[in-house]
């Protein structure tokens, strides 16, 4: 019986989230995830490696890794500098093949979840140059001339924070999935989950202006579930009540705000639609 994947006691995941990942496996088609920085994208891959029991592999893309370094990488320059030196080990070039992630996974004892994170930072190329050895579950090595295949299938999580359009042909092979951000009771949820016990009126007083914040107009960045929970840290830290939250006309700006507003713009931006509120209330 396939293994399936029911949320964890630190992870909040919603039903349609669990669906997602158990038909992801069940399809045997790596799972996209998708959604807002801050949603729980990378996370989501950890707690299922709980769930299932199962090790976590993790491949965190950058703008300059490309698709070979998850397969191997020849270090050429290394058995040069060996052949000069007179090494032994030179005359096996498998001394010089550097397994990279999907390599680790493909030939893990035992089945592994393999997260490939923030794959839209990477080259468009990228994802299409994975296809073949993603569907197959194997590739080549041709300095060695050995094929690796995967001894167990790997439960694959790709993320992406939607930098850039994915190619149309590495879609088709994914199962997808869009984290929606919470709403105010999936929200509370996981408060509880972070910070147990915290006071229903402070939680209340704290989560309808973090909220009021996410849906201000023009907002550069909005702030994510992530930042609302080191933000309530803080709060708890201080001790603040809900009295403590309340904005007045000299302080328009929540309390401790820097956890949550993260540029200047939009610091300015707050506090010029809450003159202009004030000026409407005159």
């Amino acid at each position: 019986m396939t293994a399936r994947f029911e949320g964890t006691a630190d992870y909040v995941a919603t039903e349609d989230l669990t669906v997602a990942v158990n038909a992801a496996i069940t399809l045997q088609r790596p799972l996209l995830v998708k959604g807002e920085p801050g949603t729980g994208k990378t996370e989501l891959a950890r707690q299922v490696a709980e769930s299932l029991g199962t090790p976590m592999i993790e491949w965190n893309i950058k703008s300059t890794t490309r698709a070979q370094q998850g397969l191997y990488e020849y270090d050429a320059v290394s058995r040069l500098r060996d052949s000069q030196l007179g090494e032994e080990r030179v005359h096996d070039v498998a001394n010089y093949i550097r397994q990279g992630k999907l390599w680790q996974a493909f030939t893990a004892p035992e089945r592994v979840v393999l997260l490939i994170d923030e794959i839209d930072k990477a080259d468009i190329e990228f994802p299409n140059d994975l296809l073949q050895e993603l569907d197959r579950m194997e590739f080549h090595v041709y300095e060695t001339g050995e094929t690796i295949r995967a001894l167990n299938r790997p439960i694959v999580i790709i993320t992406s924070n939607n930098e850039k359009e994915l190619p149309d042909a590495f879609l088709r092979r994914c199962f997808f999935h869009y984290i929606r951000f919470p709403d105010m009771e999936t929200m509370r949820r996981i408060v509880e989950v972070h910070h147990p016990g915290i006071k229903v009126e402070l939680l209340t007083a704290a989560l309808t202006q973090f909220f009021e914040l996410r849906e201000m107009p023009g907002l550069k960045k909005k702030p994510s579930t992530s930042e609302v929970l080191d933000w309530l840290k803080l709060l708890l830290a201080e001790d603040l009540t809900p009295e403590d939250l309340k904005r007045d006309g000299a302080n328009a700006l929540p309390k401790l705000h820097g956890a949550l507003l993260k540029n200047e713009q939009d610091v300015h931006l707050f506090e010029k639609l809450a003159f202009m509120a004030r000026g409407q209330r005159r």
